[in-house]
């Protein structure tokens, strides 16, 4: 597996490009030229979840203030390869919310669109999130939340080895794995 430096990940059926600010831009005006700078299609659908327009102004905003090294620190486009079965299509996106903070903390978030839900995308992508998140060393731990009644998420993180670390101040569970717990193998 490649690291975030590189801007792309692969995993057995995903290749994750880090957005750049051009990315964020394109998606922001013309989906179909954020299709083209990716190579990929984009199905109906896009963007997925809570990865809304407030979502992808924020992360396009970090990205400007924190420069090229801020790339791979934010939003990572999640890709499905294409080959016999298909084209390239982008199936979600996930990333980080920034930088490791002083504790060694960093948070992710993911999400696929609803055609693509059910095939285990998700546990890929936040994987490959987690495994490079550790590629760091500054990161001791990643963390992600979930709404105690989003179920998928919660199956998506108990599968990737994420413990529950009780709620947060807004009611949401609060999900983590170690650095020592971040060894996941890789297909």
């Amino acid at each position: 597996m490649h690291g975030f430096r590189q801007g792309r990940i692969l995993t057995k059926r995903l290749e994750l490009a880090a957005a750049t600010p051009e990315h964020v831009l394109a998606e922001l005006e013309d989906p179909s030229r954020l299709a083209s700078l990716l190579n990929a299609t984009i199905e109906p659908g896009w963007p997925p979840g809570e990865y809304d327009r407030n979502a992808q102004e924020f992360f396009r905003e970090r990205l400007l203030e924190g420069g090229p090294a801020a790339i791979g620190w934010y939003s990572w486009y999640a890709i499905r390869r294409g080959g016999p079965d298909g084209p390239a299509v982008l199936v979600g996106a996930g990333g980080y919310y920034g930088p490791p903070g002083g504790e060694g903390e960093v948070e992710i978030g993911f999400s696929i669109t609803p055609p693509w839900r059910g095939l285990g995308f998700a546990a890929e992508m936040a994987e490959a999130l987690i495994v490079n998140a550790f590629a760091d060393p500054r990161v001791l731990r990643v963390v992600a939340r979930t709404e105690p009644r989003n179920s998928a998420s919660r199956r998506v993180l108990e599968k990737c080895r994420f413990r529950c670390a009780g709620d947060d101040k807004a009611g949401n569970r609060r999900y983590e794995i170690l650095r020592h717990e971040g060894n996941i193998q890789r297909d």
